[in-house]
């Protein structure tokens, strides 16, 4: 008898009452509870939770008695006509608009268009007011199902995120910029942003791109007027990569070509459908699309996990994340910067042209046609002739260099060297007395550099013995040796510094120059700056120029700021506030923390792809390589952010030596590390009633402000640098979490 009981209550407890969905949110909110708490609770996983609460699943016995007991108990404590207002979930911050927690899914009824779609536009933090929470859904409507796809999400829409247009988003791209695939239980679904799920009824590859361009409605607006739309982005897991007949992961071979063969019955398929693969074949990102008709893009891209697509230095565990949360964070990538469209440094480039189209229709002709014509302020559609590169702005092996003896070394009165720090110095007697060695690191410094800075856009001019211009960018062959950092001008004043504890600002190893060199625009402005005279040999200027990068700059600063405001890091802090809310951000949402990892990446990859070198594809030197035929191969503006960037820290370290007589022990890129008697950076900026020193360094998250890098003993230092025998280690290597793994050789 005791077995028929039990089998009743097991009966009674699967059909226990449950509140909608919204409305157990509201309950877990209301007594601050967190998805994370819950899920261990009840023994189950975060996603699990997370999809009770957006309605897309529904408990099962036996965690659905004790569920239904926990909302009961809740309800009790919190009664819906007690609660006047929504309540924001206490594990998010209010001020995270732009891409719902997959378990917060949005409640937008299936004609309705996404948020993710409308949060294209760019959005200003630091005005910006938190957007209001949804209202609560009074019930969960039956589900509406059609002939190709199933929505799976609530009814009731939720408030705009800030920045949408007045307009509401497109509805071409009301489902987001990109969906996760995957199969579950023999059914293939496809996670889009906000926690949307779609049914796939595609069989083939062939028959997904064929449903992704007519019926799942992604893609992302374009971010110029001239501009394009961003195509539908697709990630497979290793699930549908199985359904769909691809290996979940390449062979040895594979991976070294960075595709699948053609051979592949895949690619056969996609073939005898009539889709085309771009050059780079079938591999981690693949595109597979057919010739535009008229203004009709036909585009799909692949993105692979498995493969390897989302590089771990920057993604760090993203490929490892359920289909959900791994939209999320690409969703938030992709509505603040761009949909991926590569690696991050790949986006980082394809950025600049997204802001800066290479083409733009003209005004109607006498017949009143329009035409392609060149689009001002952009670098135009067509990369500049090898041939007519300046051969100091190239790399080596570049064909302008063919004719250089093969085992010929250029020097800096050959060759452009504008390169990040890397500097140290042994200690003094005075900061050896001192307890600490402190970090401080720049933050974006090279997208700050990136900002208001004026570049070339077509090809140089060279020109014998110029008269200097600092608004005219270009390569300078002058003799720099004469500027004396003992003695230079700060602002209108001159001041005495020891020149022995600086690093010159000229070269990235801070020695001082021994004669005439290449230099960016910035850097001989710097030396103007600093109050001695420069007389220009000869130059290669651009006398077509303009502010090309500062489109770029403000998205990725407005991304990252967005970014780090979820994150509970403002950009109105105090500093001290600013510092502890730096204390273990990421662990407030280590999801979230990945876009921030991948915004810095975004920012120095895509300044790298400017002077990409060949990779492979049995290049020889003197040869072109494939990089070469892009508009932005652009070496001479990489080299100009990255001078502007190390003039700008050394700018810095000069006004702090000057006011505080302090001077650095080591520089590695934007980070710079001073012996201190505490251990924060409080202990030697020199801050008067919270107002940081003018020009000088101030701790906050905006780039070019800096932030706590980390902290180190000056024994500490010592012992490695006696350790290895080397007294001009470079602690800023290492001043993170003080391991050392091998003598520093500067790579």
């Amino acid at each position: 008898m005791s077995e028929l009981f039990d089998a009743v209550d097991a009966l009674v407890a699967s059909r226990a009452a449950l509140p909608p969905p919204a409305e157990r949110k509201r309950l877990r909110v209301a007594h601050g509870l967190t998805i994370d708490e819950v899920a261990t609770a009840l023994r189950v996983r975060r996603a699990t939770v997370s999809g009770w609460e957006n309605g897309k699943t529904e408990p099962r016995p036996p965690e659905r008695d004790a569920y239904a007991r926990l909302l009961d108990k809740l309800a009790e404590l919190y009664p819906a006509d007690a609660m006047a207002a929504p309540v924001q979930d206490a594990a998010v911050p209010a001020t995270f608009t732009a891409a719902p927690d997959p378990a917060e899914a949005r409640t937008l009824s299936t004609g309705q268009a996404s948020e993710a779609a409308g949060m294209t536009a760019t959005e200003d933090t630091q005005t910006s007011a938190p957007v209001a929470a949804a209202p609560v859904a009074a019930s969960r409507p039956a589900r509406t199902t059609r002939t190709s796809w199933t929505s799976r999400r609530p009814g009731a829409k939720k408030a705009a995120p800030a920045g949408t247009p007045a307009g509401g988003t497109d509805p071409r791209f009301e489902n987001g910029p990109l969906a996760v695939v995957d199969v579950e239980d023999g059914k293939v679904l496809a996670y889009c942003t906000g926690g949307l799920v779609l049914d796939v009824p595609a069989k083939s590859i062939p028959a997904l791109v064929d449903w992704t361009l007519r019926e799942a409605k992604l893609g992302q607006p374009k971010l110029s007027g001239p501009g394009k739309d961003a195509d539908p982005l697709l990630v497979l897991t290793e699930a549908a990569l199985e359904r769909y007949g691809l290996p979940v992961t390449l062979t040895e071979e594979e991976k070294h070509a960075g595709r699948i063969p053609e051979s592949h019955k895949v690619v056969k398929q996609l073939a005898r459908a009539d889709w085309k693969l771009t050059k780079r074949g079938f591999g981690p990102w693949a595109r597979i699309y057919r010739p535009a008709t008229g203004s009709e893009r036909a585009c799909v891209q692949l993105c692979i996990p498995s493969w390897h697509a989302l590089d771990t230095r920057h993604w760090g565990h993203a490929a490892q994340l359920p289909p959900a949360e791994l939209a999320r964070i690409l969703g938030v990538y992709a509505s603040r910067v761009l949909t991926p469209r590569g690696s991050t440094a790949v986006t980082g480039l394809e950025l600049m042209t997204a802001l800066h189209p290479p083409t733009r229709a003209s005004e109607p002709d006498a017949d009143g046609k329009r035409h392609s014509e060149y689009n001002p302020g952009s670098l135009g559609k067509d990369a500049i002739d090898p041939m007519n590169w300046p051969p100091c702005e190239v790399p080596d092996g570049h064909p302008v260099l063919k004719d250089l003896p093969r085992f010929h070394v250029r020097g800096p009165g050959e060759k452009l060297f504008e390169e990040a720090y890397d500097w140290a110095r042994p200690m003094t007697d005075a900061e050896c007395t001192l307890r600490h060695l402190v970090g401080i690191d720049v933050n974006m410094a090279f997208a700050a550099g990136a900002n208001g800075l004026i570049v070339g856009l077509g090809e140089a001019t060279h020109v014998k013995a110029p008269a200097f211009d600092p608004k005219l960018p270009g390569s300078w062959l002058v003799d720099l040796s004469h500027v004396d950092l003992s003695r230079v001008k700060v602002g209108k004043e001159w001041v005495e510094l020891d020149g022995s504890l600086l690093p010159s600002p000229f070269t990235p190893k801070g020695e001082r120059p021994e004669g005439p060199a290449w230099y960016a625009t910035p850097t001989v402005a710097y030396a103007v700056e600093l109050g001695y005279e420069v007389r220009p040999l000869e130059a290669w200027v651009r006398y077509e120029n303009g502010r090309y990068l500062d489109g770029w700059y403000q998205r990725l600063r407005d991304a990252y700021l967005a970014t780090m405001a979820d994150l509970g890091v403002h950009t109105d802090m105090s500093p001290a506030d600013f510092l502890a809310a730096m204390d273990g951000y990421k662990q407030r949402d280590p999801e979230l923390a990945i876009v921030v990892s991948a915004i810095k990446a975004t920012v120095k990859g895509g300044l790298g792809k400017l002077r990409e070198r060949p990779r492979g594809e049995g290049w020889r030197p003197g040869e072109p390589w494939r990089a070469l035929s892009r508009p932005t191969w652009r070496p001479d503006i990489r080299a100009a952010v990255i001078s502007r960037t190390r003039i700008n820290l050394h700018r810095k370290i000069v006004k702090h030596a000057a006011f505080t007589g302090q001077y650095p022990v080591a520089i590695l890129s934007d980070c710079v590390v001073y012996a201190a008697a505490g251990p924060s950076p409080l202990d030697f900026l020199p801050y008067r009633d919270g107002v940081a020193l003018p020009g000088g360094f101030r701790l906050g998250i905006n780039p070019g402000l800096v932030k706590h890098e980390g902290t180190q003993t000056v024994l500490w230092g010592e012992e490695v640098r006696e350790r290895f025998d080397a007294p001009e280690l470079n602690l800023a290597r290492y001043i993170k979490d003080g391991t050392v793994t091998d003598v520093d050789n500067g790579e």
